[in-house]
């Protein structure tokens, strides 16, 4: 995946919001929730960084091309960061960040939510 791709696909889910910060990483909110970073890569391929369930994070933490978010998951933050699509392909990338977002938005309160069209 590429930015432009990530990029693309985050701003399709509804109310995402997107701003360029800590050193240029791309970073997607929705009400003001964190649920997707792009970047701090040093691999061929770009870095994305999401949030999961916690069975997700004992899962996908032990499989090649991904690993425990650098310091939000050593702050007990259940986020993965995937270094190469060595096991898991761009679709299944897409499915893990529509799952972030969807995280993030039940971590809204109900007034939000609804002030956001999201209820």
């Amino acid at each position: 995946m590429t930015l432009d791709e990530y990029n693309r696909f985050c701003a399709s889910l509804p109310q995402a919001k997107h701003v360029v910060q800590w050193g240029g990483a791309h970073v997607w909110k929705v009400g003001g929730k964190l649920f997707a970073i792009a970047g701090w890569s040093d691999g061929a391929q770009l870095g994305v960084t999401f949030k999961c369930s916690p069975a997700a994070f004992d899962i996908l933490g032990e499989q090649p091309g991904l690993r425990p978010a650098p310091y939000l998951a050593s702050r007990g933050l259940k986020w993965i960061q995937r270094q190469s699509s060595e096991t898991m392909d761009d679709d299944a990338l897409r499915d893990y960040l529509r799952e972030s977002y969807h995280l993030a938005v039940r971590r809204l309160t109900g007034k939000k939510r609804h002030e956001l069209g999201l209820a």
